[in-house]
C-alpha cells in the first residue's frame, strides 16, 4: 500500500482562519494610512514642475462631480494652449490626493495633435480632489483641481 502523501507546511483550520481573520484586519485599519500624503502630492507636483509655482487657469479637467464606481472614471484634461509656438502645451499631469500613489496619469502632447485634449479612465479610491498641472514649452505651469465624491472606492491594494 503507498504511503499517504502530507504536505510540506501542514496547515490546519484554526491557523488558517486566525490567519485570515488578521489579514482581513491589518487591511481594513490599515486602508487609510497608506493613501498618499500630502506632502507626497506636493512632491510629485515639485518634481513634474522643477519647484515653479503654477499660475493661471488654462488647465480644464472635466469629470463628473459624484462617481459610483472609482475603478473605472471617465476624465478628460484640456488645455487653452496651441500645440506650436513657444507658448505651446508640452505634457499634462494627473494628481489623485487621496490614491495610494499620487500620479494618476501623464499626457504628453506633439505639434502633431489636432487639439490639447486627452481622455482616459482612471481609478480612484476615495472621495478625493484631482489635480491637473500643466508645462507649457515656455517654463511656465497651469494648474486646476476638481473635488470628486466616490461611492465605492476602486484601488484595491
Amino acid at each position: 500500500m503507498p504511503k499517504a502523501r502530507t504536505a510540506p507546511f501542514p496547515i490546519d483550520r484554526r491557523l488558517f482562519l486566525t490567519g485570515s481573520a488578521a489579514l482581513a484586519l491589518a487591511t481594513w485599519l490599515g486602508i487609510d494610512r497608506v493613501m498618499a500624503t500630502e506632502d507626497e502630492v506636493a512632491a510629485a507636483i515639485d518634481e513634474f514642475t522643477g519647484g515653479i509655482e503654477p499660475t493661471g487657469d488654462r488647465v480644464a479637467i472635466d469629470i463628473e462631480e459624484r462617481v459610483e464606481n472609482g475603478s473605472n472614471v471617465p476624465v478628460t484634461v484640456s488645455v487653452d494652449a496651441p500645440l506650436s509656438g513657444d507658448d505651446r502645451v508640452e505634457s499634462v499631469i494627473l494628481l489623485g490626493k487621496g490614491n495610494p500613489y499620487p500620479v494618476v496619469a501623464t499626457f504628453h502632447f506633439s505639434p502633431l495633435l489636432a487639439s490639447a485634449t486627452a481622455s482616459s479612465r482612471i481609478r480612484l479610491a476615495q472621495s478625493q480632489t484631482i489635480v491637473a498641472v500643466a508645462r507649457f514649452a515656455d517654463g511656465t505651469f497651469s494648474a486646476t483641481e476638481r473635488t470628486i465624491d466616490v461611492a465605492v472606492g476602486g484601488c484595491v491594494m
